[in-house]
């Protein structure tokens, strides 16, 4: 089902070629974790949850995959947070910025930043078309969620001293290696999983959010996601 939608987005011109690709990597990845959540993906959830809740302007970027994956939960999670969506690509066209846009207001989304002239600032130190931003949004936020992301982006969003929460399913990419936080989880469990732990979580005192935030330790998180997926794949080969 999934592969299907993103197929049919191919023919609407939100997601790209290339987005495929991506899509089929980390299918790859989610074979040797048993496609589910593993209990360092559920601590990495719970800690970018403290993040967001405790940030002063989150921002959740969306390319055409996220969107067309995950955009009902993005736009409910947008609401809860009361953060903006902002519309970032790497295959970055007008047709697909308005595209990807009136998809997610559809879903609900009451506003979508980073489309056209909107997107008028940069972030230094990035050559793709990924360098522009909207300076209502990812140009004045301290937290960006980047699902599907790649690595110069996330790398020169911390270098510009934004915090990243990344959802990638490579343990290794330096995409999750960069990042404030990265869920080593698939996006379509990732996301929900996001919903429930806000929900939870948003009653609890800001000490105690803070506390989760600087306790959290991304390199041992990434290091526990790699014994995890050795661990299942050790299970598959007795079996």
């Amino acid at each position: 089902m999934v592969r299907e939608r993103l197929t049919r987005a191919v023919i609407t011109g939100i997601v790209v070629p290339q987005g495929l690709i991506a899509h089929g990597r980390g299918e790859a990845f989610d074979y040797i974790t048993g496609e589910k959540t593993s209990r360092a993906a559920a601590r990495a959830t719970s800690a970018a949850a403290a993040l967001l809740l405790t940030a002063d302007h989150p921002v959740l970027s969306v390319n055409g995959n996220t969107a067309v994956l995950v955009g009902r939960d993005i736009v409910k999670l947008a609401s809860m947070l009361n953060a903006p969506i902002e519309v970032n690509l790497f295959h970055r066209t007008a047709r697909r910025e308005h595209l990807i846009a009136r998809y997610l207001t559809r879903l609900g989304a009451e506003e979508v930043l980073g489309v056209g002239r909107a997107a008028r600032t940069t972030i230094r130190g990035i050559s793709s078309p990924r360098r522009r931003t909207d300076p209502k949004g990812i140009g004045t936020a301290d937290v960006v969620l980047i699902p599907l992301e790649d690595g110069d982006r996330a790398q020169a969003l911390e270098r510009a001293g934004k915090k990243v929460i990344a959802v990638d399913l490579n343990p290794l990419s330096r995409t999750s290696q960069v990042a404030f936080v990265s869920i080593v989880d698939n996006v379509v469990r990732v996301i929900p999983a996001l919903l429930r732990a806000i929900a939870r979580m948003r009653r609890m005192r800001g000490k105690s959010l803070a506390r989760l935030v600087s306790t959290f330790d991304n390199d041992r998180n990434l290091a526990e996601s790699i014994e995890d997926a050795i661990h299942y794949l050790r299970g598959w080969v007795r079996d």
